[in-house]
């Protein structure tokens, strides 16, 4: 039951250890030095703890095992709680050959700050619709845009810093 309970420990501590590692990536890749370093330092610990682990004594199968189902699941378990965090900006472009001028009138009705753009597609002048929001209201955002053109096309991309200009916190 040892080499088991072994393998087990060794998994949690690689879970633990990529899912920080995970979310240290993502926050550095936002600017948040801080937060980053921090996150760094805890994984850093988890790590050796999971290798020792590992290293220590005769080869268990249980713990490599242990070691390399953590990774997997660390990285795909810290992806899920960033997107649960949501902390950030994305950037909201909207394509609408019909409603453009709609959506962003709804998208200002709902306290957005809005950039219309005329521009010309493959099948004639559109509206391209410009926001900048936070990330955790992308859901109740996209919602006012279906509302008026569900056929509108949006991308969301990271908004890496604001400066100046209205943004509704």
């Amino acid at each position: 039951m040892e080499p088991l309970l072994a393998g087990l420990f060794v998994f949690g501590m690689r879970l633990t250890d990529m899912s920080l590692d995970t979310l240290r990536l993502l926050f550095t890749m936002r600017g948040r030095k801080l937060l980053s370093g921090f996150i760094g330092t805890i994984q850093a610990t988890v790590f050796i703890l999971a290798v020792s682990a590992v290293l220590s004594g005769p080869l268990n199968p249980f713990t490599v095992v242990g070691y390399a189902l953590g990774f997997g699941s660390g990285v795909v378990f810290g992806m899920f709680v960033e997107e649960r965090l949501a902390i950030g900006y994305a950037m909201l472009r909207v394509y609408s050959t019909a409603s453009g001028h709609a959506i962003a009138e709804a998208l200002r009705a709902a306290g957005h700050a809005v950039t219309e753009i005329q521009a010309r597609g493959k099948e004639g002048q559109m509206i391209v619709v410009n926001c900048v929001i936070s990330r955790r209201n992308i859901s109740a955002v996209r919602n006012v845009i279906d509302g008026v053109d569900a056929n509108a096309f949006v991308t969301i991309d990271q908004a890496q810093s604001l400066q100046r200009g209205y943004f509704r916190h």
